[in-house]
């Protein structure tokens, strides 16, 4: 009886030590594959220049969004509108280790620094929708900025072909601006030059600020010169102009024309106090940016239809198509590609103005 004894207690001892070892090696397995995991998870650093804006809110959103989806994260640094700021913010990132830099520039130029930076590291750098100038980057992904400015010309055209004419143009240091000028021209040269269209102020806007833009129209306004449009680079320097031009009850009888969509752009459309936008799918090109960087990170290349000239390389380019809005096709563009909401856009309409849709 003592013998068996002995032998029971023994074999639960050997249960007892195979039960603690499997869960050991259960632990350390889980342990190292959550490791791993954890190691191949795709890192992408995005260093934008501002939020200032709504369009740079539905950017960080969207690519944030579509990045988790496809099982890699994002790490989001926003200079203020800062280019020695930005430097450091990607030596930051840089130092997390991530696998690509999405980069939105304040500046066109200083900005080649930080690409080296990030290059010297081997990592891989998109330029998202602002151009870095002879820096040499792996994509640069955007808009045909270009036909932006035309469409915007075509626009003002259309409302004033003869009369006096503001420019707002963006900042200096975003090469986009003077993409959107070149357009502008393309449209307005020859009325420019036959004197049907007289461009009685241009000016650059620092950093894209309101404060500067409206104090540029107000300041013209106070000559009492007679203004028939306004050509403004962004939604936000339209605002300026069109408060600026209802001290003085002129909202709504200038023709004003901005771009990026934004909101309040397309209620003052509605509205009759801005002629028209443009419409950038952001959708499109915040998740075609994230989907490229994975690929990128994975060492796959870079194939784009394009390329575009930096100052010094030719790089490869993602463009993507601009849409004009004005009244007339609100409903079609932004209504119908749900960027923004029937009832916001319409807001300060009547219901029964506004128009049906299914």
């Amino acid at each position: 009886m003592h013998y068996f004894k002995k032998v029971f207690i023994l074999l639960c001892l050997v249960v007892i030590f195979f039960a603690v070892l499997k869960v050991y090696f259960k632990k350390d397995i889980v342990g190292k594959a959550q490791e791993d995991t954890k190691e191949d998870k795709i890192i992408i650093g995005f260093a934008m220049d501002t939020l200032v804006h709504e369009r740079w809110l539905r950017d960080r959103d969207i690519l944030v969004s579509r990045a988790n989806e496809l099982g890699a994260e994002v790490i989001v640094q926003t200079a203020n509108s800062d280019g020695e700021e930005q430097k450091k913010q990607v030596q930051y990132l840089l130092d997390q280790n991530i696998d690509v830099l999405v980069l939105v520039p304040h500046d066109a130029e200083s900005a080649a620094s930080i690409v080296k930076a990030a290059k010297n590291k081997g990592v891989k750098v998109i330029s998202y929708d602002r151009l870095v100038k002879k820096a040499n980057v792996d994509l640069y992904i955007s808009f045909d900025n270009i036909k932006v400015g035309e469409l915007m010309g075509q626009a003002a055209m259309e409302a004033v072909p003869e009369g006096n004419y503001l420019i707002l143009n963006g900042s200096e240091s975003d090469n986009n601006s003077f993409m959107f000028n070149e357009g502008y021209k393309n449209v307005l040269g020859d009325s420019i030059r036959s004197g049907k269209i007289n461009i009685v102020s241009e000016t650059w806007v620092k950093d894209w600020l309101y404060e500067d833009a409206f104090k540029f129209v107000d300041e013209v306004l106070h000559t009492d010169t007679e203004i028939n449009a306004i050509i403004a680079a962004n939604d936000t320097l339209a605002s300026a102009a069109v408060n600026a031009l209802a001290e003085r009850r002129l909202a709504g009888k200038v023709a004003v024309i901005g771009h990026d969509a934004d909101l309040d752009a397309c209620q003052r459309i509605v509205e009759g106090i801005q002629v028209a936008t443009i419409y950038k799918p952001i959708d499109k090109i915040a998740k075609i940016a994230v989907e490229y960087a994975i690929n990128m990170a994975k060492g796959g290349l870079v194939q784009t239809d394009e390329k575009i000239y930096d100052g010094k390389y030719y790089i490869p380019y993602y463009r993507i198509e601009p849409v004009l809005v004005t009244k007339e096709n609100m409903v079609d563009v932004i209504i119908e590609d749900k960027f923004h909401a029937l009832e916001d856009v319409y807001m300060n309409i009547p219901k029964s103005q506004r128009p049906q849709v299914d």
